[in-house]
């Protein structure tokens, strides 16, 4: 230690905080040979002891500067793509910055809220994580049919507002997922069970997500909806088996009306083509009748005028007529009653079938069989002739 030392006869032994004149001589040093400053090579050492403390000043304001750069420069941020750099001054917003090196006014003056507007964001409704885990306390709900049906939806949403998301709701998930449930909730109340679940699953999601953008909008939220996915909708567990046999029972409905109708198209083709086609066959027999009528009206003139010139030639004509008409459409037997039998003889029309010719050669031995006959044989002959005839007819 030298004799200059303003240290020089100090107690060594103090062990109280540094002088603080000691400290900013020393931080003046320092500052001094980094910028090239040279010290003082005269004077006494009333002038040395001056020097440090005429040096104090202006090594203060360079330590402020320095802390004013950092401080200033703690205000440079950078917003990423898809996000939103939002400005609060004390408390109360301010602007929002685009994506890019941004300034603002460093803490605690001004702060930035870096909010993400591309992310999708997602809400589970009626199910958390799994479908498996269900929450009955969303996912029951009721048919505009009285029906109980259990649905689980998930809500993908982005955000349109920054300013609005960050000061206008305290729980944005809690938000959409009150609005989310109300809306699915009116629209289900709205549609029949059969309809939700096998035909308007997806307008049933369209009819949800526009309501549910209204109730956003009306509170604004600031949350834009993107999509709205229905990932589950059944009856509930305690009535499935139930269900399950309604909905067999209604497919088994369906076929037998299926079965009936191809049926019915099969049967009414032909029946419409039978009646046509009858109704074409009695309009032809009607004319038919028609003709032959007319013409047994013109003989039946005929006759009468004959009948009125000679009446017996007349009649016995139309009685010959007539048995012709009948016997040629009957069989003929002949019976020998003279003898005093009742023997049968052969028909003839059947004999002139069997033969191809004319009856004579077979009478000789009918006669001669006749003959032979006794009257024992009575009984046996009527017997036959009543077989023979039930044959014949």
């Amino acid at each position: 230690m030298g004799l200059n030392d303003p240290q020089w006869g100090k107690n060594k032994g103090d062990s109280g905080p540094p002088d603080l004149d000691d400290v900013l001589r020393n931080v003046n040093k320092k500052i001094n040979n980094i910028f090239g400053q040279k010290k003082n090579g005269g004077g006494d050492e009333g002038s040395r002891e001056n020097t440090p403390k005429s040096h104090g000043g202006g090594s203060i304001v360079i330590i402020l500067g320095l802390l004013l750069a950092v401080w200033l420069a703690s205000g440079f941020y950078i917003v990423d793509e898809g996000h939103r750099g939002v400005v609060i001054r004390f408390g109360q917003y301010t602007e929002t910055s685009l994506a890019g090196l941004r300034w603002h006014l460093p803490y605690p003056v001004e702060k930035v809220e870096i909010v993400n507007v591309s992310q999708v964001r997602t809400v589970e409704i009626g199910y958390r994580n799994n479908v498996r885990s269900k929450v009955l306390r969303e996912s029951l709900m009721l048919t505009d049919d009285e029906n109980i049906i259990d649905i689980q939806f998930a809500v993908q949403y982005i955000l349109n507002n920054p300013e609005n998301f960050l000061f206008k709701n305290r729980n944005p998930d809690d938000a959409v997922l009150q609005a989310a449930e109300t809306a699915i909730r009116q629209v289900i109340g709205k549609s029949k069970m059969d309809y939700v679940l096998y035909e308007g699953r997806e307008q049933v999601a369209a009819n949800a997500t526009q309501l549910m953008q209204k109730i956003l909008d009306r509170y604004e939220i600031g949350i834009l909806i993107s999509k709205v996915t229905m990932q589950n909708a059944q009856p509930p567990e305690q009535v499935q088996a139930a269900f399950d046999d309604a909905v067999k029972a209604g497919q088994d409905r369906e076929r037998q009306k299926n079965e009936g109708q191809a049926y019915a198209n099969d049967v009414i083709p032909r029946a419409v083509g039978n009646a046509a086609r009858l109704i074409q066959e009695s309009e032809g027999y009607k004319q038919r009748v028609i003709v032959s009528a007319e013409g047994d009206a013109k003989r039946f003139e005929q006759i009468l005028a004959e009948y009125s010139k000679a009446p017996t030639v007349t009649r016995e004509r139309l009685y010959l007529d007539m048995m012709q008409q009948v016997l040629s459409n009957t069989s003929k037997i002949m019976v020998d009653q003279k003898n005093g039998n009742n023997l049968l003889y052969l028909p003839l029309d059947k004999l002139i079938q069997m033969t191809g010719s004319s009856p004579a050669p077979s009478s000789p031995v009918v006669q001669s069989s006749a003959q032979e006959a006794t009257p024992d044989n009575s009984i046996r002959t009527r017997e036959s002739f009543r077989s023979r005839d039930r044959e014949i007819r």
